[in-house]
Formats: structure tokens, sequence, C-alpha cells
């Protein structure tokens, strides 16, 4: 899977086709669905994200294929279990505060897509348990995410970095802890 797609590109391509979500939310919902789901959560995902916006909108299919080559990718990273998902963020380039609200959101979509399907009690009781609940309670304080004023930048970027590992990898953990329930529904 070589089409990268990039934080910017995706983000513009939301915005300029009038879809409520960003792009950072996008991908951490994506991943959630995928999580549970897997391949066929692609379809409801693309919907959500794409809600309000023209079908028939050049915008809106030029922001579609930029979706789709990301649902592949990141289809493609959880299932090889290569360790090569990454959360999709700005990148070092953008501000800090930039940065800690993407990744805010991103854990905001993630914990959506985890919980927005109807996969019954059995989903409820794995949700609820080791480790995916320490994963759900520490994205949730992620949420709440921002840059402190009062560290200097490298400590912030020591953090940022820090949170974003632990999210990639809380990720790749969820979708592994999340298999059986993925298997069930196939």
């Amino acid at each position: 899977m070589d089409e990268k797609v990039a934080f910017d590109d995706l983000d513009s391509a939301l915005k300029r086709c009038g879809a409520s979500w960003d792009a950072a939310q996008s991908h951490g919902l994506l991943a959630g669905r995928l999580a549970v789901a897997g391949v066929p959560a692609g379809p409801d995902w693309l919907l959500q994200v794409l809600k309000g916006t023209g079908e028939a909108d050049a915008l809106r299919r030029e922001t579609q294929a930029l979706l789709d080559a990301l649902y592949q990718r990141t289809y493609w990273q959880l299932s090889e279990r290569l360790s090569e998902f990454t959360p999709l963020l700005p990148g070092d380039e953008a501000d800090a505060g930039q940065r800690a609200r993407a990744l805010a959101y991103w854990c905001e979509g993630f914990l959506h897509g985890l919980v927005s399907s109807d996969h019954g009690e059995e989903l409820k009781a794995r949700l609820a348990a080791e480790p995916l609940a320490d994963i759900i309670r520490d994205m949730l304080q992620i949420t709440r995410a921002a840059v402190d004023a009062e560290s200097d930048d490298e400590t912030n970027e020591a953090a940022y970095a820090e949170i974003v590992e632990y999210v990639r990898v809380a990720a790749q953990l969820a979708y592994e802890e999340l298999s059986e329930i993925r298997h069930a529904e196939g």
C-alpha cells in the first residue's frame, strides 16, 4: 500500500466539500470502526463522514477518492499487523496547539467508532474489560489534550510524541483485542 493520504490534503478536501468531520476525526472514526467491524465498516464510515455533502458534487468525489485511499491504507496497516499504523495528524510544521487539538479529535473519532456500532452485549463486555477499558479511559483523557503553556517547547514536543505513540499502539491493540467480535460478525 503506497498511497498515503496527507493530513492537510484530506482536511482541506473535507472542508471544501462541506463535510462536518475533519481529517483527524475521520481517521479516528475509521480506526475505531475497523476495530469493531473490519471491512464492512467502510461504506457506513464513508457515508457518515460525507453526510450532508452533495453526492453529485465534484468536490465530494475528490474527497471520496482521498477517503477511499485512506480506508485502504488504514485497513492494510491494521490487518497486516506490521506496526505501520499511524494516526492521521498534522505534520511537525503545524503549531503545537493545532497538533494537540487534532490528536484530541482523533481520539474522539476513535471512541465514537468503537461505541457507535450495534454489536450487542458481547462488544459492551469486551469494551468494559481490560485492556480496552484502560484504552477508552486514556483516550477520553486525551480528548481534553492541550499544550501546557507553562512548559517549554521541548517538553511539550516530547509529551506530544509520547502520547501519539501511545495512541498508535492502543489503536493497534484495540484492533487485535476485538478480532473475535469482527469474526463473529463476518
